[in-house]
């Protein structure tokens, strides 16, 4: 009977989740009430709470959903600098192109999200800034361009990396996405790759 209650639990859970992503895709994070997540779900304001204390705790669970999306693909990003080859720079940001229609509606709901909560505006910085820091890492390590320029080069191109995709994500792709991925290929050469002789 407790796996039972515990399994509709997480149902329920899931399905406020599931429905709250669905409507931050379609109206936006500030157009979504919590009155309006639960009524899509089904249930009431008092379920929602039982669940999630606010509508920022929701989006913070979203987040982690994305965290878990992307699980590994950091580790890729880190090798692949270190070892600095414009073939697996190329190739991991195919790879990377290739996930972002499964998690376009967590990042632009947290993104929706950030511009009006500062608890999820700091939660998606600091992601962003983490990814920054592993990359600088990786250029430490290599040991490639002056020490002083690998923090900025790691934020150009991330950055590069991060507009592509929300543009894309709102917009599709506005050129051949080989023409895209390829420019981008190229300017993540020039800031973290291999010199080539």
């Amino acid at each position: 009977m407790a796996r039972l209650r515990a399994s509709q639990k997480e149902m329920t859970r899931r399905l406020l989740l599931s429905t709250a992503l669905e409507l931050f895709e379609t109206h936006g994070y500030a157009g979504t009430t919590v009155d309006d997540i639960a009524r899509a779900a089904g249930t009431t304001r008092v379920t929602f709470y039982a669940y999630f204390p606010s509508r920022t705790a929701l989006v913070k669970a979203l987040f982690g959903e994305l965290e878990e999306l992307a699980a590994g693909h950091t580790d890729a990003l880190v090798g692949v600098v270190r070892d600095g080859g414009r073939n697996g720079i190329g190739a991991w940001l195919r790879a990377a192109a290739d996930r972002w229609p499964r998690i376009r509606p967590y990042v632009l709901a947290a993104h929706d999200a950030a511009a009006v909560d500062p608890e999820v505006r700091e939660l998606v910085e600091g992601r962003f800034d983490g990814l920054v820091a592993d990359v600088q890492a990786a250029l430490d390590r290599a040991g490639r361009f002056d020490p002083a320029s690998r923090r900025m080069r790691a934020f150009l191109a991330l950055t590069q990396l991060d507009q592509l995709a929300r543009h894309w994500m709102r917009h599709g792709w506005q050129s051949a996405p080989e023409t895209a991925l390829g420019l981008l290929t190229d300017s993540w050469v020039q800031l973290l790759g291999r010199p080539t002789a």
